[in-house]
Order: C-alpha cells, then structure tokens, then sequence
C-alpha cells in the first residue's frame, strides 16, 4: 500500500475516536476569574484586614458573613470566615497564581492559628481544598470539618474521565498531625496531594436521610516533585471496583470518618451513606470532586505541600 493511502487508512480508523472525545470544561474551572474577599479580623487577635479568595465571576464579598456560591459557579474552597466564641479569623490556603498566561489554582498546606489572650489559643494544620459543593460559614470550631461541607453537584451523563493541568511541590519534611486541641504529633508516611472524584445514585428517605450507589470511581495521589503537566487525563472506573487489581482501601465506600455531606430537602446538612456500588451501566445523579495539597486526613499533612490545578474537564 503506498504511503499516502496508508495514511488515509490510518486516519480512518483514528476518526471514530477523535469525533467521539468530548471534554467539557466544568463551569470556573478554567480559574480566570476570582471573587476576592476583605475581612477585618476581631482587635483581639490582631485586627488586620485579610483578603480571601473564591472561585467565581470577578467581583467582590466584603465583611465579616457568610459566603454564598456566586455568579453560578459551583466551587468552593477552604478559605473562610470563622467566629470563635465572638472572635473573627480567617484562614486562606487558596490562592489565584499565573498559568500559560492566564491563572490557575494554588492550594497550600500550612498552621493556622487564632489566638487571644484568656479567650483562644489554637493551633491547626490547614490543608488547601478546592472542591464542587458549599461550605457553611462561619466556622465555629475545628472539629468535624467534614460536616460544614455541602459535598458534590447534579450530573446526568457517565464522564470516562476526568482531565486537567498540575503541578506539584512537597518539601519532602516530616507528616504531622495538629488539631487545635493537643500538642503536635508526627504521622508516619509521606503526606500526598490528592485529587478524589467520585459519580454517586442518590436518593432521600422520609427522614431525610440521603443515601447513595457508588457508581464511579477516580483518586489520585501526586507523590513526586514535577512542573507542570498539561492535559493529563485519569480514567473513572465504573461499577464494583473492589476485585480489581488497581484497588485500594482509599477506593472503597465511605465509612466511619472518612464520610462527606451533603444538605438535603429540609435544609440539614447530613452523611451521605454509601451503601453498594452500582452496576456499571448505572447513570449518576451527582458528582464529588476534590483537590487537596495533602491526603493524611482532617489535620494532617507536612507544611509546605503545594499543588496547582487548572482547566479542570470531563471527558466523554
């Protein structure tokens, strides 16, 4: 077959696939535009004027209240605004950074700290989150982050893969653990950046429970120093997992503390409860996506771990 045919063959065969690759960007996922926050902190643990960031139209949401998803973006992020027993504080470990000339997403591990005298002395591990959901301000307390988070948005299709741009740094120092309520302690292992999308069947008991069916499964771990990588695509692996040879512990239904939540109809943030997994040719009703600077769990990570994400899409 001379050349010139050859290639016409070839690229024959390729079209199929080519007309057949759709991506989506999700909705801000791109990160050039960003809603910029000013909040005065109480006198008492310093008063500064803090600026937060949150992923939306341009635009601003000034003061001391509590943030609400803007311009119909879907992202919130781990700034926020807290109240302690009357005391304003913030914590920022999101921020806008440069990108291929235009922006992306830089989340960041580090200590946050609110302290007064005779009122509050407290110490936490802060990892930087971006995920498809809500979080309810103002943080009153440390414990049981998970249950301020409104996790996941409607779905109605079955992406095969999830595909964005990422960078990653981890000084390589040692893995804490600092809560806020007791002394600092080392964690053994090497603290990742992560990224978690989960496609989840939902539905709401009379009680208003929510329950759901694992339908889909994709998490990532970024365990090594790298600049950035464009395009990279993770494939979502549908139905019961849990016999294939990729299979993890990470990869399984939630349980114990490892559970997200989400608001259900009479407006009461509550457990999601994962109950199977769903035959593989199952349609989702929502989707959880998130992206973390460390995966040790609520208040672990190493200071300093950073990753940056941007054009985050679905590929069908």
């Amino acid at each position: 077959m001379k050349p010139n045919k050859l290639f016409f063959a070839l690229l024959c065969l390729l079209a199929p696939a080519v007309l057949w690759a759709e991506e989506e960007l999700i909705p801000f996922g791109n990160f050039e535009s960003w809603i910029t926050r000013s909040i005065k902190e109480s006198l008492i643990v310093g008063g500064k004027t803090q600026t937060l960031y949150e992923i939306g139209p341009k635009g601003t949401f000034d003061g001391a209240r509590a943030y609400t998803n803007q311009g119909g973006s879907p992202w919130a992020c781990s700034n926020v605004y807290a109240k302690i027993y009357g005391v304003v504080k913030t914590n920022i470990s999101v921020y806008p950074d440069k990108h291929q000339g235009g922006q992306c997403v830089k989340l960041y591990t580090h200590i946050a700290s609110c302290k007064a005298v005779g009122i509050v002395n407290i110490n936490v591990l802060a990892t930087g989150s971006i995920f498809l959901g809500v979080l309810q301000e103002p943080i009153t307390s440390s414990s049981d982050p998970m249950s301020k988070m409104n996790l996941g948005m409607p779905i109605k299709r079955r992406p095969k893969a999830l595909k964005f741009d990422y960078k990653y740094y981890s000084p390589g120092t040692e893995r804490i653990r600092e809560t806020g309520f007791s002394g600092r302690q080392k964690v053994e292992g090497k603290d990742m950046g992560q990224c978690l999308c989960l496609l989840q069947k939902r539905w709401e008991d009379a009680d208003g429970n929510i329950h759901a069916l694992r339908v889909g499964t994709m998490r990532h771990r970024f365990s090594q120093n790298t600049d950035w990588r464009e395009g990279q695509s993770f494939p979502i692996h549908y139905g019961d997992i849990s016999r294939e040879s990729f299979f993890q512990a990470e990869l399984g239904l939630m349980s114990g503390t490892n559970v997200f939540h989400a608001v259900n109809s009479k407006g009461k943030n509550v457990p999601i409860q994962e109950e199977g997994w769903a035959q593989p040719d199952e349609t989702p009703t929502h989707i959880i996506l998130k992206f973390d600077s460390s995966s040790g769990g609520t208040y672990v990570g190493t200071i300093g771990n950073t990753l940056w994400i941007d054009n985050v899409k679905l590929v069908y």
